[in-house]
């Protein structure tokens, strides 16, 4: 087992602090401790997102997200005893203590088990992305190319999004083709060249963000992840696939937190008397961000071959009474529709790959 060294936090440190030490660290934990290096907790990414969930922000306090009883280790335990730790609890790293309970590293699962899948996105299936919509906001840009094949620092948006999927483990996509289909389809062939097997669903007619899941050629056994062709993003696909079958959705909603500021002073009143006076206040929601976990069960609620939504699909998931979950989305997002969004994505990712 080679040791690893993580860079604790201090209960006073923010969220946003401990985004960043589970991504540079890809141990996908951050270890708190009190100022004599005692553990007092752990916060993984989904201790994070629940926080945001209960209305926390990434300004808030890591004392307020996280686990304050973790599963920990002492040090020199055996390899064999932390393995069983881990798979025990359904956990993918350990802290290990010394004296006094004070924090000295981490071990996580693939330390011991290097070949252990547990923490990827191979739990979803396939994916597929929708890549069939005009993006009539965007003239006279998609005049010539679909939406999805816009440049983004020199590499097609779609292509960014397979990237990522094949990166998170996936092997096979299905991409939903309708307007100038032959661009996407000639660019991507079979896939062989990305790293994964690429198929088609192609769209005779316009059948929404959902309808063309009814063109899949089988019904998956396991869940799938869908999400548009129009949007760029670096959300963990792993912890999407982890949190939906945690929460055992039939549906889970990946959601961008939006916050709606007001200008001015905002009056209450009961008839001509004022009760309260609120300078200036905000509202925050959580936004479709178009990333779903869709499992089998919820395509089997799928009009065949007719025009469907989303969010019609979600909507009838709610009145079968099957679970939709929400995943709170805290990494860059953003959606292509417009042509200042495309040029603030450019930017951004200006020589990116």
């Amino acid at each position: 087992m080679v040791p690893v060294i993580d860079k604790p936090l201090s209960p006073q440190a923010l969220l946003v602090e401990a985004v960043r030490a589970i991504e540079v660290s890809r141990r996908r934990i951050a270890v708190v401790v009190a100022g004599d290096g005692r553990l007092l907790g752990t916060l993984t990414d989904g201790d994070v997102r629940r926080c945001l969930l209960a209305g926390g922000t990434l300004e808030t306090p890591v004392s307020e997200a996280m686990n304050r009883s973790p599963v920990s280790a002492q040090a020199g335990s055996p390899d064999s005893y932390l393995l069983d730790l881990m798979r025990s609890g359904n956990i993918m790293a350990v802290p290990l203590l010394g004296d006094q309970g004070r924090f000295l590293r981490l071990v996580h699962l693939t330390d011991l088990a290097p070949n252990d899948e547990s923490g990827d996105a191979s739990g979803f299936e396939f994916a597929v992305i929708m890549a069939g919509g005009e993006g009539m906001r965007l003239r006279p840009i998609t005049e010539r190319i679909p939406k999805s094949m816009v440049d983004i620092g020199g590499v097609p948006l779609i292509e960014r999004q397979i990237h990522r999927l094949a990166k998170a483990g996936l092997e096979r996509i299905y991409i939903s083709v309708n307007y100038l289909s032959h661009l996407i389809e000639e660019h991507f062939g079979n896939g062989s060249d990305f790293g994964l097997e690429i198929l088609y669903l192609r769209e005779q007619e316009k059948l929404g963000t959902a309808g063309a899941l009814s063109l899949l050629p089988e019904r998956p056994t396991k869940p799938i992840m869908v999400m548009n062709g129009d949007i760029l993003t670096t959300s963990d696909f792993a912890s999407l696939q982890s949190f939906h079958r945690n929460h055992g959705a039939q549906i889970t909603v990946a959601a961008v937190d939006y916050k709606v500021s007001i200008p001015f002073g905002v009056i209450r009143a009961e008839g001509p008397y004022v009760t309260a006076l609120t300078e200036k206040p905000s509202q925050r929601f959580l936004c479709n961000a178009g990333i779903y976990a869709v499992s089998p069960e919820a395509l089997d609620l799928l009009p065949k071959e007719q025009y469907c939504n989303m969010t019609d699909l979600v909507e009838a998931c709610l009145s079968a009474e099957c679970s939709v979950a929400v995943f709170p989305v805290h990494e860059y997002w953003s959606d292509i529709g417009t042509p200042a969004d495309l040029e603030k994505a450019r930017n951004l990712f200006s020589g990116a790959a």
